[in-house]
């Protein structure tokens, strides 16, 4: 059992190193998403989140550190495009349980409210 234990607290020290600080600032979750409809360049993304494109660099090179993402040259441009197309699938999971919870905590607000 300790085994088990060991491996399992690896392997999350390990998705929280790649995964979890790949999404700890929302503007690289949106990133992501963009990155899901094709690949992108900075100059498309900046324009796309209307930010500084030293910001949207930053933020690639988190997501790159990270193996998130990927990069391919093309002429003077570099095009990023996601390294798995799963992580989309784990943030509409996660966006899901988000709306559950909320939707729960109105439900639960809403009885309250009624009951006064």
């Amino acid at each position: 059992m300790d085994s088990v234990t060991e491996r399992l607290e690896q392997e999350i020290q390990l998705m929280h190193a790649h995964i979890c600080e790949g999404l700890a600032d929302p503007k690289r979750v949106l990133i992501l998403y963009l990155l899901g409809s094709r690949p992108l360049n900075v100059t498309e993304l900046t324009t796309a989140l209307d930010v500084p494109q030293s910001t949207v660099s930053h933020h690639l090179k988190v997501l790159r550190d990270r193996g998130l993402v990927l990069t391919e040259r093309e002429g003077t441009a570099v095009y990023y495009s996601l390294a798995d197309e799963r992580i989309i699938e784990a943030l509409d999971i996660m966006r899901a349980i988000v709306a559950d919870i909320v939707a729960e905590r109105a439900r639960l607000m809403a009885g309250v409210l009624s009951d006064e």
